[in-house]
């Protein structure tokens, strides 16, 4: 037998950690205790201190520090030891000492000298899972631990509530219990509703799209100008064809940068600035109708939080969306220089967004006034929700897979209320800046799909940055 684990859930009220260690190891041995049970008692012995380390014991008066090197006083009334350094030497001197005194030591990627391991956890309100491959693969263990994460829906408390309260006034014995406890868990297994959901959103965006030919067909453009049409498709249609398929390409790869690379990529090229916002509403509408109902389906959706940033983030994308229709006719050139600076900054907050690291949880305050913000800017400036909503909210310690699937979702009822303005502002006559991007994102979702996850997130939030940051200033320097 090769696998002789026995997994314990241990209770950390009484417990004591020392960390031999304060590096980005350290670190992320720190915060994955704390993310179990903040107030958890940690004793932290390094010579040098990682700054976001220093940063979150100073918010927490359970964390002790010490700078200097380790000393086998500080094995003194300890219950577990994990060691973090990247000296050999000082982690088997390290799980020697304790070892004789009997204390129970994990060492960072040595599993040899493991006595446990931390293995990957997933939490959902009272129950936990946690994943171990008996050292040979945190990787995987990560892995398993997003799949589960994200197919265990985030109200699975209010299920457990109920049967804890049903097995507490069963009157049966034990068999009775188990037997009226397994009938009642048995919908706990895959619905196939996750489908009714994306059919259901597939039907809402096709619907709108038939809306949109239809209505161009049968009052602006008729049969001989469609024939007329195709055989003169406008060259500026390539344009918006390449524009689409790398800005789903940088999508994929960081989940966020679709309409800030599209708007300023467009600007450059002289688009009209309301073609610009609008085609892109458009085309990005049916990504995020289908990605918000999947999330919707799989818990990932807060509904509180969804009402406020929907319904002031609709308001904002129909205020941003009429303000830019008559200030990109009126005044064209001040519209340009307000859209540059504005995606400069984003490209700013971008580059913020990729040094962040973990942050504790914290009140959220004014979140109508976030939700219009990013519908207005994202509907003036062609993009920026993402950058804007999702990133203050992560800022704030909010569970990521929360986050997006809650302002994913309404990013649908925010891109589609500008699409309507737009559409109904402006008709038909963009129709290739629609199609161009809608064609280039579907031919890169599926090199996109493959990119996720796969270049890191740092990085790829760089790239966008400098892509974004270079574009706007070009857009500035062109103008004035």
């Amino acid at each position: 037998m090769t696998n002789t684990l026995f997994p314990v859930f241990l209770k950390t009220e009484t417990a004591h950690f020392l960390i031999v260690g304060g590096g980005n190891v350290g670190l992320e041995k720190t915060e994955t205790l704390l993310r179990q049970n903040p107030e958890i008692r940690i004793t932290v012995v390094a010579t040098y201190f990682h700054p976001k380390l220093v940063e979150i014991g100073n918010k927490h008066q359970n964390i002790t520090f010490y700078e200097r090197p380790f000393e086998e006083i500080d094995l003194l009334n300890k219950d577990f030891v994990i060691i973090t350094t990247d000296k050999p030497e000082v982690n088997l001197a390290v799980r020697e000492l304790a070892k004789s005194k009997g204390i129970k030591v994990n060492a960072a990627d040595q599993p040899a000298l493991c006595d446990f391991y931390l293995g990957s956890i997933v939490n959902k309100g009272s129950l936990k899972i946690a994943i171990s491959t008996n050292g040979k693969s945190p990787v995987l263990a990560k892995r398993m631990r997003e799949y589960f994460t994200e197919v265990i829906p985030d109200n699975i408390e209010d299920s457990l509530t109920i049967l804890n309260d049903f097995r507490s006034k069963h009157k049966g014995n034990f068999s009775q219990k188990l037997a009226d406890l397994n009938k009642l868990t048995e919908g706990f297994q895959k619905s196939t509703e996750t489908k009714k959901y994306k059919r259901l959103a597939f039907t809402l965006a096709t619907s709108f799209l038939m809306f949109f030919i239809g209505y161009g067909c049968s009052t602006l453009v008729s049969l001989s100008d469609i024939q007329n049409g195709l055989s003169q498709v406008p060259n500026e249609f390539y344009y918006m064809l390449l524009i689409g398929f790398v800005a789903q390409l940088i999508d994929g790869a960081v989940g966020l940068g679709y309409g800030v690379t599209c708007a300023t990529s467009m600007m450059i090229l002289g688009v009209k600035l309301p073609a610009i916002s609008g085609g892109i509403h458009t085309a990005e509408m049916f990504s995020s109708a289908i990605s918000g109902f999947s999330h919707y389906k799989f818990g990932n959706v807060n509904k509180k939080l969804l009402f406020w940033l929907a319904s002031f983030g609709v308001i904002g994308a129909v205020l941003g969306a009429l303000f830019l229709v008559y200030l990109g006719n009126e005044y064209e050139k001040l519209a340009y220089l307000i859209l540059s600076a504005y995606t400069f900054v984003i490209g700013i907050r971008l580059i913020v967004i990729a040094f962040k690291k973990f942050q504790f949880k914290k009140k959220i305050k004014f979140l109508g006034a976030l939700g219009f913000t990013g519908g207005f800017m994202d509907a003036f400036g062609g993009g920026g929700w993402g950058p804007i909503v999702t990133s203050t909210l992560l800022a704030k310690g909010r569970k990521s897979k929360y986050v997006v699937g809650t302002v994913s979702l309404a990013e649908f009822f925010v891109t589609l209320a500008a699409s309507i303005v737009f559409f109904t502002s402006l008709g038909v006559s963009h129709w290739y800046i629609v199609l161009g991007l809608i064609l280039g994102g579907v031919i890169a979702s599926p090199i996109a799909v493959k990119l996720a996850g796969k270049l890191p997130l740092k990085a790829a939030l760089l790239f966008v940055s400098f892509l974004v940051i270079v574009f706007s200033v070009r857009v500035f320097l062109k103008i004035v």
